[in-house]
């Protein structure tokens, strides 16, 4: 349940429970009433308040799929998806570990091209399955990706179709294609449920089954807490619908980063519970901004725009976090505290957070069941790799300035910050952009890169650095995965962020089977699309383009966060550390995703 809400939300949140008491607001969401929300049909995606049941009564048939598969041998599976299709799998894998005598479960959700690499070199082709995910069956990404997995198991041993599993809606252009194919099965999503909310359906659980979890004992975590929130029981004991209720409270209050702290076990639930927020609420100029990945700071570190939720251990305690935890809640900040006894307790808190999302939205007066802005990614991504195959290309453009290995582009919005930067070298540049962000505002690096774990830890040093210079909230994502995430809050949310995205020249490019474009080009194309509905929105963006060795440019641009940024920050009256607010601007930095820094896109 919510434990710890100071009486800085108390009071909040208790108003909104009497409202929704008085109207019996839950019963309301049950049946689906719309008027809850925007009256734009939201009822007809609340089927993930009912696959519960229905999963249980199908578990001999997963149990079924999970011996067929372990009987064949196979060594590795590798789900192909994007988004909701697979962030909930990614976060089972790494939660449970792998299962003995099951095949080990990988998940490619990126079109960069050392991504795809990095998969291939991991997985003998001869003993892989390959879970092919979309639930509109035309998702790029996955679509490709089938292509070129597809092309290289052409000529080996075996049928190709024999290979392969789908997870889609009924009637989609992948079911007809896995059908022509022969694919081994094709398993059906439930069309009532949108793509984040679909945990607890076959897009949770066939890789689920594949990977050799207990699926029933998850059921049955996903079934208590399914009961625990039914409208019969009393609101105030309802876990997700009071979760729901606080999170609201701290948007109306101004706290919508909802930064998370969450037990090492358990930390990949934080890119799904990213994208279940930022999607869903993060549109109309509002939304709750959630913060994953920030290893917990001094309370001077935080402004008064913060909530934290601790998902603890319940079997390993963390001294040293708890403490950390207890600071911030003693200073004044709200904490939000839920419990985790094993890793089946993530049925229980999928479903938890879908139904807290679903209220929360309805409070905030949105449709927490669309994307509109990462359906504009999405639209301005085909368009320019249309461009491509029709031989078109950008001119030359050059950069503002260089340092080493990494080049600083602007946007045709322009409207760089040079005339507050000290000189015009790429420090002073980086520093101006970032000191555009206020109390209230957050900084977010956009990387383009390969999610390995050196990149990754190169970027930490980065965000961590940006946080202790600017004292705001910091936010990391990987693209193209974070474009059917957070990239809806990035642009339809509030106009608080400030935006970094980062490229890189791709060592050896992989070419898409069929197409005339690579994979190298489709990120060029995802990046470019991005920043330019980025600068239509009006936020505040640039380009940082690493040349060379990627690693060495990440680190050298840490050392260089290191050094300088921090110079920019200034004492505020409140005694928290920020930069100063300024006028908002049009965004900065260049659409360009080039594969070579010389300044020429692909697209």
């Amino acid at each position: 349940m919510v434990t710890c809400v100071p009486a800085l939300l108390e009071d909040a949140v208790e108003r909104l429970a009497v409202e929704w008491e008085a109207d019996d607001r839950m019963a309301g969401l049950w049946a689906g009433d719309a008027s809850l929300w925007t009256g734009a049909g939201e009822g007809e995606w609340l089927g993930w308040l009912q696959v519960v049941g229905a999963q249980r009564a199908r578990v001999g048939e997963l149990r079924a799929l999970q011996q067929e598969v372990a009987g064949q041998g196979f060594e590795h599976a590798v789900l192909l998806g994007m988004g909701g299709s697979s962030l909930c799998p990614e976060v089972l894998r790494r939660s449970f570990g792998r299962t003995p005598a099951a095949p080990d479960l990988r998940v490619l959700d990126s079109t960069d091209p050392a991504q795809v690499r990095s998969i291939e070199r991991c997985i003998d082709y001869e003993r892989t399955l390959f879970i092919v995910s979309s639930k509109s069956g035309t998702t790029l990404e996955p679509d490709i990706l089938l292509s070129y997995f597809a092309a290289r198991l052409r000529g080996r041993p075996g049928q190709v179709g024999s290979r392969f599993v789908a997870v889609t809606d009924p009637g989609s252009q992948l079911e007809r294609l896995a059908v022509d194919e022969g694919f081994r099965h094709v398993f059906h999503g439930v069309p009532s449920i949108g793509g984040r909310y679909s945990a607890l359906s076959d897009f949770g659980l066939i890789p689920a089954a594949v990977m050799g979890l207990d699926v029933g004992r998850l059921l049955d975590r996903a079934e208590t807490m399914r009961s625990a929130c039914l409208p019969s029981r009393s609101l105030r004991a309802n876990p997700g619908a009071m979760l729901g209720l606080t999170l609201a409270a701290a948007v109306r209050a101004g706290r919508d980063k909802v930064t998370f702290v969450v037990a090492p076990a358990y930390r990949s639930l934080g890119a799904w519970l990213e994208q279940l927020l930022a999607e869903s609420t993060g549109k109309d100029g509002t939304g709750l901004i959630p913060v994953d990945g920030e290893t917990p700071g001094g309370c001077d570190l935080y402004g008064a725009d913060r909530i934290f939720v601790h998902l603890h251990d319940e079997a390993a305690a963390d001294g040293a976090v708890d403490r950390a935890v207890a600071e911030l809640e003693q200073a004044g900040h709200p904490v939000v505290r839920l419990g985790v006894r094993d890793p089946h307790d993530l049925g229980a808190e999928f479903f938890r957070w879908e139904l807290a999302t679903a209220v929360a939205g309805s409070v905030l007066g949105i449709n927490p069941f669309d994307q509109p802005d990462v359906e504009a990614s999405k639209i301005e991504t085909r368009r320019l790799t249309a461009a491509y195959e029709a031989g078109e290309v950008l001119p030359d453009e050059q950069p503002l300035t260089r340092d080493g290995q990494l080049a600083l582009y602007a946007s045709p919005a322009g409207g760089a910050p040079t005339d507050e930067a000290e000189d015009g070298s790429l420090a002073a540049l980086l520093a101006a952009h970032c000191g555009q962000a206020g109390a209230g505002d957050y900084l977010a690096l956009l990387a383009y890169v390969e999610m390995s774990t050196a990149n990754e830890e190169a970027l930490q040093r980065v965000r961590h650095a940006l946080r202790s210079g600017f004292r705001v909230a910091t936010c990391l994502g990987f693209g193209p995965r974070f474009l059917h995430s957070t990239g809806q809050v990035h642009k339809g949310g509030p106009n608080s962020g400030v935006f970094i995205q980062i490229t890189c020249d791709d060592a050896a490019d992989v070419p898409v089977p069929g197409r005339r474009y690579s994979f190298g080009v489709v990120k060029a194309a995802q990046a470019r699309g991005d920043l330019q509905v980025l600068a239509a929105r009006g936020r505040r963006v640039l380009r940082l383009h690493v040349t060379g060795n990627l690693l060495d440019g990440l680190n050298n641009l840490a050392d260089l966060a290191a050094r300088s940024l921090h110079r920019t920050t200034v004492q505020t009256p409140q005694g928290a550390h920020s930069a100063p607010r300024r006028e908002r601007r049009g965004a900065v930095g260049s659409p360009q995703a080039d594969a070579g820094g010389s300044g020429r896109s692909p697209v």
